[in-house]
């Protein structure tokens, strides 16, 4: 038997899918099942839009709790360290050179990946190539826009 993909974590990240899970198991769930007793009330279902469109919702809730519940099972709760290496977990400020932005990113696995709240995934271009790596190091970056140079200034 195969053995099932490790989700790497931090306890927020976990808790966090926990409570999504929560909500669409007592509340979204109940919603859907409403949606479709009503769009079948309107008669043939043939040609129910609503009836298409509440079935197509309650297919994607029930995926998304599978999903849920298959990466909190699987879930890899990252240690917290207190070395300067940039490892999961960790948030990494670097600068771009010769003298560019900065910018700060917070290091997580795929399950809790948020670009807008600076969460970035252990398997983007540049949390792989930042891994690894302490303050002072000047790091190649590989990204789909090319290559970027970038000076680590702080690991937390």
């Amino acid at each position: 038997m195969a053995t099932e993909k490790e989700y790497p974590m931090t306890k927020e990240g976990k808790l966090k899918l926990e409570q999504e899970l929560e909500h669409l198991k007592t509340v979204k769930r109940k919603e859907v099942v409403e949606r479709i007793k009503i769009a079948r009330s309107f008669g043939d279902l043939s040609e129910n839009s609503e009836y298409d469109s509440a079935k197509e919702e309650q297919a994607f809730v029930e995926g998304r709790i599978t999903t849920l519940e298959n990466m909190i099972r699987n879930a890899k709760i990252i240690e917290d360290n207190d070395s300067d290496v940039v490892s999961l977990g960790k948030s990494v400020t670097f600068i771009e050179l010769p003298e560019g932005d900065e910018e700060t990113y917070t290091i997580v696995g795929s399950a809790e990946a948020d670009p807008f709240e600076g969460k970035i995934s252990n398997d983007s271009p540049i949390a792989k190539s930042l891994l690894g790596k302490t303050v002072g190091d000047e790091v190649v970056v590989q990204t789909p826009g090319g290559e970027m140079n970038v000076k680590i200034i702080a690991v937390k």
